[in-house]
């Protein structure tokens, strides 16, 4: 008899099926939190502005307007943002997962020099750092400022998703990394051609990390850019949001009232289509990508 036809007939206690029904009552109330707002926001972006005039919960659209996503759409600097965005993604990912493998592979090196010292060097980073001052003098003082590299480069690492990758490459069999150096490969070559091929959950984790952080982080443009046919996405999605009391002159004499919420809410989803359609693809490589990375020190 296999464990799994023990717990079967196993009886269950009062205290499993409290355990459980805490356990089941939690989730319900963390989804609801999340597709009630979710929900609200689909359901304001496509009515019409008198129908979600009045405070309160919408859920189910009573009537159907697409004339905020029109505006929208027809909005010169959303698609401005798009494409300023889309840069700032792909380097960010090509530059932060490059330097965090480059940096990551070493450290999972037991016969490192000093490794334990680096380790803790770099943790360090995580607790101390020289804040917004001193870090908008380096960007300026180096001539990023005003440029998407001002964007990628000061965040280019982050300690704490390089160790996940660190743990992650320390959890696979060294045999398989001796086998190759005997046959003459180096390090770069075990690492492109063997350790990569087999890291592909947790390499896709960290890469979707990267690509919501580059998405939805505007503070750093805000600072940074001063040129608006520069700003990313979020932040003309935050002029719209927040500073959107006037109407807005937009190309061939169109007129932009950015100061309703069923702009407001098309804006959001306009903004949120791209990681609805990315997420899906990569999702199944969240759980085993972690688990692995988090466990092994």
């Amino acid at each position: 008899m296999d464990i799994a036809t023990k717990r079967k007939k196993k009886k269950r206690t009062v205290e499993d099926i409290f355990v459980d029904t805490v356990v089941y009552v939690t989730l319900i109330l963390l989804s609801l939190l999340t597709i009630i707002p979710f929900m609200q926001v689909v359901t304001v972006s496509m009515s019409p502005p008198d129908v979600v005039s009045s405070y309160g919960i919408h859920l189910i659209p009573l009537k159907f307007d697409w004339d905020g996503y029109r505006k929208i759409l027809a909005y010169q600097q959303i698609w401005t943002g798009y494409q300023n965005t889309i840069v700032r993604v792909i380097l960010g990912i090509i530059v932060s997962m490059t330097l965090m493998i480059l940096a990551a592979y070493p450290l999972s090196k037991k016969n490192l020099v000093h490794r334990k010292f680096w380790t803790i060097f770099m943790v360090f980073t995580m607790f101390f750092s020289g804040g917004l001052i001193p870090t908008y003098l380096i960007v300026k003082g180096v001539g990023l400022y005003n440029s998407v590299w001002a964007l990628v480069l000061p965040v280019a690492i982050n300690t704490f998703t390089m160790l996940i990758i660190r743990n992650y490459f320390m959890s696979l069999p060294e045999e398989i990394q001796e086998s190759a150096r005997i046959d003459g490969a180096n390090e770069f070559v075990i690492l492109m051609r063997i350790i990569l091929p087999i890291s592909i959950p947790i390499l896709a984790t960290v890469g979707l990390w990267t690509m919501v952080y580059h998405w939805n982080e505007w503070f750093n443009a805000m600072i940074y850019l001063k040129d608006s046919k520069k700003a990313v996405l979020q932040l003309v999605l935050r002029k719209i949001m927040f500073e959107g009391s006037e109407p807005q002159a937009v190309e061939a004499a169109n007129t932009i009232y950015a100061n309703t919420d069923t702009m407001k809410m098309a804006a959001l989803m306009v903004s949120l289509i791209p990681l609805l359609i990315v997420y899906p693809f990569l999702q199944k490589y969240f759980v085993k990508g972690v688990m692995i990375g988090s466990l092994k020190g």
